[in-house]
């Protein structure tokens, strides 16, 4: 955690009046995870996100309050507490917990996709959402490559906008993964709210589709098992190849933006955006995780 995320951590432990002594650090990446005394888990987001924090704190609450097991937000404490332009809210922790399985992840999406609208405002989905500022910062990239994933955009974004019609609009959890729908021994939860918003069902669910279809993550009987306990196969509905392609962007471009924090990564991200341009054969490719 850099000098300045500890220092916002401090201010807000002490606004909160939480102790900030023997803080941990569980994970750096677009935002700062850090354990507590207590049982307490502090979110620490880069600089102008208080707007999202606010919504991930108004989402978890509803979430608790219809019964959908969500990761909490901590009640006794007016949240997000905002410092030097960063968002920080506390959570509780979770106990010992493992990645859901594709078929926990379907059965939780099932569940969020047939609840009613929420008490108050969910944005669209952005489907879109920072990939032009990853592409433009993408310095580990030759400037054709950058050109290409810009051309790409492009497409995608007319693509989406003549989406044909699915499943009507409903709460969406925006980044569905056995990551973020965790077990913990009672049960699965759901948690990291970031991405959540009003949308098409079709994007949580094609989150799976490419585990399959794309990467080989999952298996054939995984697949038909996930459509099942659903109750619908996203690969059937016209649209699910616009779906398919921007998740698949989005991976890309994921990995660029970390090959520039971590050289070693680089070789993956090139992978990458070669399969996506059709020097790597057919799907399934069987990318690397990036952390």
């Amino acid at each position: 955690m850099t000098r300045a995320a500890a220092a916002v951590l401090r201010a807000a432990c002490d606004q909160a009046g939480i102790d900030p002594q023997g803080a941990e650090i569980i994970r750096v990446a677009e935002n700062t995870l850090v354990r507590l005394r207590g049982g307490v888990v502090a979110r620490v987001t880069r600089e102008g996100q208080t707007a999202a924090a606010r919504k991930e704190v108004a989402i978890s609450r509803w979430l608790t309050a219809v019964g959908l097991p969500v990761v909490e937000a901590l009640a006794e404490i007016e949240q997000p507490i905002e410092i030097d332009g960063r968002a920080i809210t506390f959570w509780r922790e979770l106990p010992v917990h493992r990645e859901g399985t594709a078929i926990e992840v379907a059965d939780m999406l099932r569940r969020l996709h047939a609840l009613p609208s929420p008490g108050f405002e969910l944005q669209p989905l952005a489907p879109f959402v920072r990939l032009i500022e990853r592409i433009n910062a993408a310095t580990s990239l030759v400037p054709t490559d950058r050109a290409w994933l810009r051309q790409r955009l492009d497409q995608l974004q007319q693509r989406y906008i003549h989406l044909p019609p699915g499943r009507g609009v409903c709460a969406v959890h925006g980044d569905a993964w056995g990551g973020n729908i965790v077990v913990t021994a009672d049960g699965p939860v759901m948690l990291d709210l970031e991405r959540f918003a009003l949308g098409p069902p079709e994007w949580d669910l094609v989150a799976i589709a490419v585990d399959h279809f794309t990467f080989g993550s999952i298996s054939a009987t995984e697949w038909t098992n996930v459509c099942q306990h659903y109750g619908y196969d996203v690969t059937t509905w016209p649209g699910y190849a616009v779906l398919r392609d921007i998740r698949e962007l989005r991976k890309v471009t994921f990995a660029v933006q970390m090959a520039v924090r971590d050289p070693r990564l680089q070789d993956q991200a090139r992978f990458r955006l070669a399969c996506l341009r059709g020097h790597r054969g057919p799907r399934p490719w069987h990318w690397q995780p990036v952390p």
